[in-house]
C-alpha cells in the first residue's frame, strides 16, 4: 500500500494510522468514522437552521400571489378583447386571492405593522422588498378595476386600473421564485434557473382554471389558452429543474405532492381545450383540476425545499462539487 490508501469501505488510512501503538486504536477508529461522515455530511448534523415558514402560510402565499397576479394578466387580456364576464370573473377572482395571500403573508410576519415596516426601505437586491412594494403597487390598481367593474362606476378609471394591474400581474406572478431562491435552502437555491419559469407557468395555469370554472363557454377560450400553454411551460421547466439538480433534486423527484400537481394540471388543460370547448360541466371540472394542480405543484416545491433543508447532505455536497470544479479549473490554468 501506498502512504496514503484506500480502504474498501472508502476510508482513507495512511502510514501513521497503520503505525500507531495500539493504545492510539481508539482515537484512529475516531478519525476513520470522521471521514466518513464529513463525505456525506457535516457530522451527520443538520448544516442549516430549518426555516420558521409555515406551509399554510408561505406555500399558500406562493400559489394566491401567483393566481392573484395572472388572473389580472387574464382579467386585461379578456378586456381588451371584448370578453367582458371573463374579465370580470378573473377581476373579482384575483381580488380574493390578493386578498387570501395578504392575510397568509400578514399572519407568517405575526403583526401587521411588520409588512408596513417593510415599506420603509426599497432595496433592488433583497427580494422581499421588491415583493413588498410590487404588492403595493398592484394591490389598489386590482382592487380598483374589480370595483368599478361590478358596480359599473367610472368606466374609464376601471380599465386603466385594469391594464395597470395586468402587467404588474405578470411581475407578481414570478416574483416569489425569486423570493425563495434567494435563500439558502439547498432545492430552492439551486433551482434558480428554472423556477421563474415553473412559477409563471403555473400561475398561467391557475388563473385559466379560474377562468374556465367562472366563465361562459362563449368567452372561455383565452382562459383554455393560458391553461395549456401555463401547463406545458410548467412540466418542461419542472423536468429540466429535477434533471439539472441531480442528487439536490432528489426530495423533488420523491414529492407525491409534485407528481399529483402534474397530474391534474395535465388532466385539466387536456380537459378544457377537448371537451371543455363543448361542455360547461366539463370546462368547471376542467378549471378545478388546474387550481388544485398549482395548488399541489406550490405545496409541493415547499414541502421538498424544508426536506432539503433538514437533511445536511443536500448542502454539503453542492459544496463539495463547487470546491472540487474550482480545484480543477485552478489546476488547468
Amino acid at each position: 500500500m501506498s502512504q496514503t490508501d484506500v480502504r474498501m469501505d472508502g476510508s482513507a488510512e495512511t502510514r501513521a494510522d497503520r503505525e500507531a501503538t495500539p493504545g492510539s486504536a481508539g482515537r484512529r477508529r475516531e478519525r476513520l468514522v470522521t471521514r466518513r461522515a464529513q463525505t456525506d455530511s457535516y457530522y451527520g448534523r443538520p448544516v442549516l437552521n430549518e426555516p420558521t415558514w409555515k406551509d399554510h402560510d408561505i406555500a399558500a402565499y406562493l400559489f394566491l400571489g401567483g393566481l392573484a397576479g395572472a388572473s389580472s394578466t387574464l382579467a386585461a387580456a379578456a378586456e381588451l378583447t371584448g370578453r367582458p364576464n371573463l374579465a370580470r370573473a378573473s377581476k373579482v377572482g384575483a381580488l380574493g386571492a390578493l386578498g387570501g395571500s395578504l392575510y397568509c403573508l400578514i399572519h407568517d410576519l405575526g403583526r401587521p405593522e411588520r409588512f408596513l415596516n417593510m415599506l420603509r426601505v426599497f432595496k433592488v437586491t433583497s427580494p422581499m422588498s421588491v415583493g413588498t412594494w410590487f404588492l403595493t403597487g398592484y394591490g389598489p390598481q386590482a382592487g380598483a378595476a374589480a370595483a368599478t367593474d361590478v358596480s359599473g362606476l367610472f368606466p374609464g378609471l376601471g380599465r386603466a386600473a385594469t391594464v395597470g394591474a395586468g402587467l404588474a400581474g405578470t411581475a407578481l406572478a414570478t416574483y416569489t421564485a425569486a423570493l425563495i431562491t434567494d435563500t439558502a435552502v439547498p432545492v430552492w437555491h439551486e433551482a434558480y434557473r428554472e423556477m421563474p419559469f415553473l412559477f409563471a407557468g403555473s400561475a398561467a395555469a391557475s388563473a385559466g382554471g379560474l377562468g374556465m370554472l367562472a366563465a361562459p363557454l362563449a368567452e372561455a377560450a383565452p382562459a383554455r389558452r393560458a391553461a395549456l400553454l401555463g401547463t406545458a411551460v410548467e412540466c418542461v421547466a419542472a423536468t429540466r429543474m429535477e434533471r439539472r439538480l441531480g442528487p439536490v433534486g432528489e426530495p423533488l423527484r420523491r414529492s407525491r405532492l409534485l407528481r399529483l400537481g402534474e397530474a391534474l394540471s395535465l388532466a385539466g388543460a387536456l380537459a378544457g381545450v377537448t371537451v371543455g370547448r363543448r361542455s360547461r360541466v366539463a370546462a368547471m371540472a376542467a378549471g378545478a383540476a388546474l387550481l388544485a394542480g398549482s395548488a399541489c405543484t406550490r405545496f409541493g416545491i415547499f414541502h421538498a425545499g424544508m426536506e432539503s433543508a433538514d437533511d445536511p447532505k443536500y448542502t454539503v455536497q453542492p459544496q463539495r462539487r463547487r470546491l472540487a470544479k474550482a480545484r480543477a479549473e485552478r489546476e488547468l490554468a
